[in-house]
């Protein structure tokens, strides 16, 4: 699944360790999420969602592949 992690990251100005720590994972889970070679928990993604005040669909796109 593709998602927009990297540039919600950014906007907040957030190294991706920072984040991780917030978020409780790791740096590599992080990493993992940005490059599209993992798709988080739903419980992990409404963390997301939740932390960057924004919707699961705005960080993270949908494609019926």
């Amino acid at each position: 699944m593709k998602n927009k992690l990297k540039v919600f990251r950014a906007m907040q100005n957030l190294t991706q360790e920072e984040l991780a720590k917030e978020l409780g994972v790791t740096r590599q889970t992080i990493i993992a999420i940005e490059k599209d070679k993992y798709d988080p928990s739903l419980i992990l993604a409404f963390k997301m969602a939740n932390f960057f005040k924004s919707s699961i669909e705005d960080i993270f796109i949908y494609n019926e592949e």
